[in-house]
C-alpha cells in the first residue's frame, strides 16, 4: 500500500516523448537528478509506479533535464501519453535533511510571520524561476507573495513549531497605501 500524500515527496516531474523508443525527459527535483532511480519504484498521483530502466543527462544548458527510459513503456505513444505527470517516493526513502536543509515539502503549511510577529499567511509553495528559491505565501486574503528563500529574508524555519518567519527586505511588503505619495 502506498504511503499518504503527506508522506511522499515529488521528485520529478515527466515532460515530453524523446525519440521514437518509448524515452521521455524528465526534470529532477533531487539534488543530483540521477538520484531518481536511486529511490527504487516512482509513483505517479494514481498510483502508477514507474522503474528507472536508464537515463542520461538531456542535451542542453539544464543540468536538471534527464532523458529517461521507464520499464514497460515501450514506444513514443505510450512515452506521450505520461507528459506532466509527476513521481514521487515515500519520504522515509529519502536522505534525512541536514541542518538549514529542507525538503519543500516540509515547507509547504507552515504558518509565516514577520520578525515583529505580524502574521503574513502560510506557506502554500516553494517556487524557483531560476535565480533561486522562493516561498508562495498565501495570506489571508488577495494574492500570494513570493518571498526569496534565503538566510538574510527567512532567518528562522521551525518546522516542528510549524512556522517560518520572514525578515523582508525593504519594499518587499509595502502596500501602496503606505508608501509616500510624494515624488
Amino acid at each position: 500500500m502506498s504511503a499518504s500524500a503527506a508522506d511522499r515527496v515529488v521528485i520529478a516531474r515527466i515532460g515530453a516523448a524523446h525519440g521514437i523508443k518509448g524515452e521521455v525527459r524528465v526534470k529532477a527535483f533531487t539534488a543530483t537528478p540521477a538520484d531518481i532511480a536511486a529511490y527504487g519504484p516512482l509513483e505517479a498521483p494514481d498510483g502508477r509506479l514507474f522503474e528507472v530502466l536508464a537515463l542520461r543527462p538531456a542535451a542542453g544548458t539544464n543540468p536538471d533535464l534527464l532523458v529517461v527510459r521507464f520499464k514497460g513503456v515501450a514506444d513514443r505513444n505510450q512515452a506521450e501519453t505520461l507528459n506532466g505527470i509527476e513521481l514521487s517516493v515515500p519520504k522515509e526513502r529519502l536522505p534525512k535533511a541536514g541542518d538549514d536543509e529542507f525538503y519543500y515539502a516540509d515547507l509547504i503549511g507552515l504558518a509565516a510571520a514577520t520578525v515583529d510577529g505580524r502574521a503574513l499567511g502560510t506557506v502554500v509553495g516553494v517556487q524557483n524561476y531560476g535565480a533561486g528559491d522562493l516561498l508562495e505565501i498565501a495570506p489571508p486574503r488577495g494574492d500570494t507573495l513570493l518571498v526569496p528563500f534565503s538566510l538574510a529574508v527567512v532567518p528562522e524555519v521551525d518546522i516542528a513549531g510549524g512556522r517560518v518567519v520572514v525578515d523582508p527586505p525593504v519594499g518587499l511588503l509595502d502596500d501602496e497605501s503606505d508608501q509616500d505619495p510624494t515624488p
